[in-house]
This record gives structure tokens, sequence and C-alpha cells, in this order.
């Protein structure tokens, strides 16, 4: 096939698939004389991967360092792909049910605890582990992403999550508070030794995590979920707290 009719078979851009091409993610096995791709079935069924991974969130560098390991397998991969799928469905549904749950409650037909208004929510997952790995390395991602995976498979991952929700909680509800108060450093020092657990922050790079939460609209809209101007608070309270202790 040529690019423009895999183009429309898939329904994405021609220019998405020479963008592909271009760095080396998707080579079509075949180029004409006069300079046209053409995909074989093969390289179909590896778009097919690419899609894949690349609607559970993995950027397009870390897809590519996957699916041209030697070590790769396209079956077990295809495992990962139903199996994350299933995990992002689970989620998905929860968030239905808290949406349906609060829209009930706006109307007065029901009550809702704290608690209930942010089941579904999981903050434990990164969306920004290309910035993070740009910021501090791949040796801290991959460390961090260790400890995850190890929670994971401990069956601890479940708890850990609410844990880090009920910090947040705690973390709006003092947010009217001096960010150098007692209470405040009392609380972001939770912060700080909860993130440790899930990766390794020095104080520096706790500090510039801290920037993030204001510097990037998608973590202020994250945790300003919590509370009206928690991320502002946290930045402020985890730089007091970074040049505090050290």
């Amino acid at each position: 096939m040529r690019v423009k009719e895999v183009a429309e078979l898939v329904g994405i851009s021609v220019r998405t698939l020479h963008h592909y091409d271009e760095i080396g993610l998707l080579i079509p096995d075949e180029t004409t004389e006069a300079g046209y791709r053409i995909y074989s079935e093969q390289n179909l069924a590896m778009l097919q991967q690419i899609l894949f991974f690349k609607e559970l969130g993995f950027p397009l560098k870390q897809i590519k360092e996957i699916v041209t390991d030697p070590a790769f397998d396209r079956l077990e991969a295809l495992r990962l792909h139903e199996q994350m799928l299933l995990d992002k469905r689970r989620r998905l549904e929860q968030l239905l049910e808290t949406v349906r749950k609060t829209i009930s409650h706006a109307k007065g037909e029901m009550e809702m605890s704290s608690k209930d208004k942010f089941a579904g929510f999981d903050f434990g997952k990164n969306p920004y582990e290309q910035e993070a790995r740009e910021r501090w390395g791949d040796e801290a991602v991959d460390a961090s992403n260790k400890k995850l995976n190890q929670l994971k498979q401990s069956g601890g991952m479940e708890q850990f999550q609410e844990e880090m929700n009920e910090l947040y909680r705690k973390l709006a509800a003092v947010r009217g508070e001096d960010p150098a108060s007692g209470e405040a450093q009392s609380a972001i020092g939770e912060w700080y030794r909860m993130l440790n657990k899930m990766g390794s922050y020095s104080l520096d790079a706790f500090k510039g995590l801290g920037q993030m939460y204001v510097d990037d609209e998608r973590f202020t809209k994250t945790i300003d979920g919590f509370g009206e101007g928690l991320a502002q608070f946290m930045r402020d309270a985890m730089a007091v707290y970074a040049d505090a202790n050290k």
C-alpha cells in the first residue's frame, strides 16, 4: 500500500507517516524509483503496535526503543496492550460512575463524601515521564518506575494511591496557611517522603518539581482539582522545605 492509502485506512495524516519514517520508527519496506513509499503487511502490523503504544501514552522516542529492540516480542506486546487497556477501561468506568454520582449530588438527589468525589482519579501514574527524563535523566526515572512496578506487583499500589490522594486533601486543607508555617512544612515534608517512596528526589529536584506544578497547566489543573490554589501553595511550601533542609 502507498502512504496515502495507509493514511486513509488508519485515519492518520500522510505527514505523520512521513515523520515516523524520518525518525526511523516505521520505515516502509519499499520505496519506488519515483520516491513513493510502499508499506507491507508487516509494516501495517508494526504501525498497529505503534498506535497501541501511543494510545496508552507512550512518547515516540520510547516506542521506538521498544519496537526496535531485538528482544521485542509482538505477541507479548499485544498481551501487554490488552492488560493496560483493561486497566484503563476500569479506571474510566470508575470515573464515569463518579461523574454520574456528582451530577446526582449537584441536583440534590444524593449525598457524596469527600472521598467519593475523587474516586477513580489516579495521581500515582506519571503522564509527564518524557519531561521527567529530559529534566532528571533516564536513571532517575527508571529507578522510579522500578519502585512503582514493585508496588504494583506486591498489591500495594491501590493503598499507596489512596495515601497520595489523602495527602493531597490534607495539603488542600492547609493551603490558606503561610507555606513556611509549621503545619504547612509538616505536611509538605510528608509529601517529600511519599515522593521518595516511588522515586529518588534530591531537595533541588523536589523544589524544581514544585515549580513545574505552576509552570505546567496540566499539573496545575490536576492538583487544583483538590482545591483552588493548591499547586501554587505546594510550590511555595516545597521551595521553603528544600531550602531549609539543605
